[in-house]
């Protein structure tokens, strides 16, 4: 079990409410993530607790929830905590940068229990998982090692049949890799109440001429961020992806589609 040293607090607006909220990460020893939202009931971060993929990962009980879990949680497997409370003024975890940045910084700082002599445990699966619908696949075969690879082929010259691989030397790229959308969907979300929050600072756009709305922080930064939603979506089984032997290949996917394997994931994980 590895939590903080000590309490992390950080503030910001959500990206689809666009509403202020306080965010404050204590240690515990619970062993698992739970969310304390607005004084009410808690819940833990668990894929059986998710209750909506619909543009962000909402995670929830029947008193409560938390939005735009995704980054929080891809940071918390970054820096491989397991045990935590996250007690939240609002509903919505604050968007920050768009990506997991902020929230890597403010964990390294912090500190953890995790020391030179602790030894994190590693799993594989009993059995390849599949999900395969359409042109969307995803894959997770059982190796003895982690490899990753997310392929896209959105309606963007730079996006067009890509593909990339995650390893030790682009971690931080992925990391830092911002939330993306079409500039020319935004107004349609902003009417039906979503994006609300989304700007230039947090937001890359695809433009209608094939350019960026802001330039990249390294190549391919739109599929870095879609591994950096794998690895927090695939987080809620309880088990770090991280610390996976497996293969992952995943192929136009998404929120929904991660989700769905994650519960097929978390009944044939096995410890090595």
């Amino acid at each position: 079990m590895i939590t903080l040293k000590k309490e992390v607090k950080i503030s910001g607006n959500g990206l689809m409410k666009n509403k202020p909220c306080d965010v404050v990460v204590k240690p515990s020893e619970l062993g698992k993530i739970r969310y304390f939202v607005k004084g009410k009931e808690p819940f833990d971060a668990n894929v059986d607790n998710v209750l909506s993929t619909q543009h962000c990962v909402v995670l929830g009980n029947k008193t409560s929830h938390a939005m735009l879990t995704e980054h929080l949680t891809a940071a918390l497997a970054f820096c491989s905590i397991d045990s935590a409370d996250i007690y939240m003024s609002e509903e919505e975890v604050p968007i920050l940068d768009g990506s997991s940045k902020q929230w890597v910084e403010a964990f390294k700082k912090a500190g953890t229990t995790k020391s030179m002599f602790t030894k994190e445990k590693k799993y594989t699966v009993s059995e390849p998982v599949y999900y395969l619908n359409g042109k969307t696949s995803f894959v997770i075969l059982p190796d003895d090692k982690l490899f990753i690879s997310y392929a896209v082929n959105y309606e963007h010259p730079g996006l067009q049949k890509r593909f990339v691989n995650f390893d030790s030397k682009n971690k931080n790229e992925i990391i830092e890799a911002r939330t993306f959308g079409f500039y020319h969907d935004l107004k349609k979300y902003q009417m039906l109440g979503f994006a609300q929050g989304a700007n230039i600072d947090n937001t890359l756009g695809f433009m209608d001429d094939g350019t960026y709305s802001t330039e990249l922080r390294s190549e391919n930064e739109p599929i870095k961020h879609k591994i950096l939603d794998l690895i927090g979506d695939l987080y809620l089984t309880g088990v770090s992806p991280l610390n996976l032997n497996c293969q992952i290949l995943a192929k136009e996917a998404g929120h929904a589609v991660h989700v769905k394997v994650a519960k097929i994931l978390k009944d044939k994980l096995i410890e090595l």
